[in-house]
């Protein structure tokens, strides 16, 4: 066992390589967003080693570069590798400077794990002159690439996070790590919160409503706290990529904008481990099946599409008489409706949402419906897949 995940450590190729090599040829500066412990540095420093490299969260680093920038850039030469740029913003402004002087691709790689820190400085110094990559954690398809075959609960239970895999971690104890983490030091820097236990049990009731459309104002009345607050901090868990929104397709483009969106979480692990989930057979009873396994579908649907450096484009459908599709992919001008089923068993019935989306809807071309069963067959209006293949709907 530790063989495997030895190897897997030393020589997974992350799917999003290929499209990082090619942007870093086409610009001076590549821009690598993602959660804390998806991989960032591994990624960025396997596929370029001769690159320098520095982490802003070295406090002597982050001060030199704080007070004397001039000198940071002397002491780490281009091509340079700084990860966790959120951490001094201000250096945008250098690398500016630097790349417009020398004129030339594939000098900088920044990563950061804060969106909501990073976006709008990147977007004001390097407009034009960074490319921007999203990487999450762990695919299946990556996973099984290195051998590593996991059942449905087991890869609910465990999640994606390659920490977990490289050093055959007990998924709970790091979840709760990766948490608490998350909390004391990230939160810190982002919110200005008296009691973090309120913080805490918001996140744990998103929790319990995984992959439902999300209704603010009744957890403020289980929190006793103001839907104007919760909103922002759920755009605060949303910037440090802890939850994922999925928004509803309407044909008007407004309208889209302003319905609620359903609730993910960016690592299904990360949502066993708040549900108090610490067995694969505790997956298996669980009431929220069929909303974890939604879940981990959805998202591996979003890591095929950012893999390839491409927006996800993905929403959900539903209507006022509770018709509605689990994902509608938007493709060009086509629409594939998509469901996704925690059964292992096929059966006609849960072909029901694609059907209605089908007949209502022009644009709607071959649907699929993806689920836990091995039995893989074609249709004349849809595909029915096991999970483990979703990246093949998106290719």
């Amino acid at each position: 066992m530790y063989k495997i995940l030895y190897i897997c450590k030393m020589i997974i190729k992350r799917e999003i390589q290929s499209e990082l090599e090619n942007l870093m040829k086409e610009y001076p500066v590549v821009t690598v967003t993602g959660p804390r412990q998806s991989g960032k540095t591994t990624l960025t420093k396997l596929t370029f080693p001769d690159f320098n490299y520095c982490n802003l969260e070295n406090p002597e680093i982050r001060q030199l570069a704080e007070k004397d920038p001039n000198a940071f850039f002397s002491r780490f030469p281009c091509p340079l590798i700084i990860d966790e740029i959120q951490r001094v913003p201000d250096l945008l402004s250098y690398i500016q400077s630097i790349v417009d002087l020398e004129k030339r691709n594939g000098m900088f790689l920044l990563t950061g794990s804060q969106q909501l820190l990073l976006s709008e400085s990147v977007s004001q110094s390097l407009a034009g002159r960074t490319a921007l990559l999203q990487l999450l954690p762990f695919s299946i398809k990556e996973l099984l690439s290195e051998n590593i075959n996991l059942n449905r609960n087991e890869l609910i239970l465990k999640g994606f996070l390659p920490r977990i895999y490289d050093h055959n971690q007990n998924p709970t104890k790091a979840n709760r790590n990766y948490f608490q983490t998350y909390v004391e030091r990230d939160l810190r820097q982002l919110l200005q919160i008296r009691d973090l236990s309120l913080f805490e049990n918001f996140i744990k009731l998103l929790a319990g409503r995984v992959g439902q459309v999300l209704n603010l104002q009744s957890i403020s009345n289980d929190l006793g706290v103001t839907s104007t607050t919760l909103s922002h901090w759920l755009s605060v868990l949303e910037a440090s990529f802890i939850v994922f929104k999925l928004y509803p397709y309407f044909e008007n483009f407004g309208k889209r904008l302003i319905k609620a969106p359903k609730i993910y979480f960016t690592d299904v692990g990360l949502v066993s481990y708040l549900l108090g989930i610490e067995t694969e057979e505790q997956v298996s009873r669980d009431p929220l099946l069929g909303g974890l396994f939604e879940n981990l579908v959805v998202m591996e649907a979003v890591k095929s599409r950012l893999n390839k450096g491409l927006d996800p484009n993905l929403y959900f459908f539903r209507d006022n008489n509770k018709n509605e599709v689990d994902l509608v992919f938007r493709k060009h001008n086509s629409l594939i409706p998509i469901e996704i089923k925690a059964a292992m068993t096929y059966h006609e019935r849960l072909t029901k949402g694609i059907k209605f989306f089908q007949k209502i809807s022009k644009k709607s071309k071959k649907a699929h419906l993806i689920y836990s069963g091995k039995l893989n067959f074609k249709s004349e209006n849809f595909d029915v897949i096991n999970f483990t293949e979703t990246h093949s709907v998106f290719s």
